[in-house]
């Protein structure tokens, strides 16, 4: 995921946690059976910020490289939450809202409103369908779903185009959890 990106581009950033392998399978599974098959354009992913401006990427760039040579964040995924049109699976990472913090900080006067805000860290599995059938996976998930830890192997950034993001580069933790 190196230099997919021209330089000089004006679409936004996002920054994700990435999962394990066997985690990433197990979430994607999760999207594959209840994420709608025509907006599924995206593996499971852990949202740190949505919207930092493309001028940023070179400092952005070293900041993830420096944070990437830490530990792995421990993260457990802790149940099934509600998102209106959707079901999410929350996670629980002090470690990674700590780098996030640091990158918040650094970054602050570039935020957008939404990401001036803590995140709710999550997963998310299903998103944009009706009431009803959000409620029924929230019910089937809630019943399965049992606290568990998950490997958080990278950062990665991404530019948002309103559709499949585009990979500007992962940044995988060196370090040992």
């Amino acid at each position: 995921m190196n230099g997919a990106e021209p330089s000089g581009t004006t679409a936004p950033i996002i920054v994700t946690a990435q999962l394990g392998a066997a985690d990433q399978r197990w979430a994607d599974a999760l999207r594959s059976a209840h994420y709608p098959p025509e907006r599924n354009h995206l593996q499971a992913h852990l949202t740190l910020f949505r919207h930092l401006p493309p001028s940023l990427a070179v400092d952005l760039d070293a900041q993830l490289a420096t944070l990437a040579r830490e530990a792995r964040p421990c993260a457990i995924v802790t149940g099934a939450f509600s998102q209106g049109d959707g079901v999410a699976l929350g996670v629980r990472s002090d470690e990674l809202l700590s780098m996030r913090e640091d990158l918040a900080m650094r970054f602050e006067r570039y935020l957008t409103p939404q990401d001036r805000a803590v995140p709710r860290l999550h997963i998310t599995v299903q998103n944009k369908v009706t009431p009803a059938i959000a409620r029924a996976t929230l019910e089937r998930l809630r019943g399965e779903a049992r606290p568990r830890a998950i490997e958080i192997a990278a950062l990665a950034c991404w530019h948002y185009r309103g559709g499949p993001w585009s990979p500007i580069r992962c940044y995988p933790f060196r370090g040992g959890s």
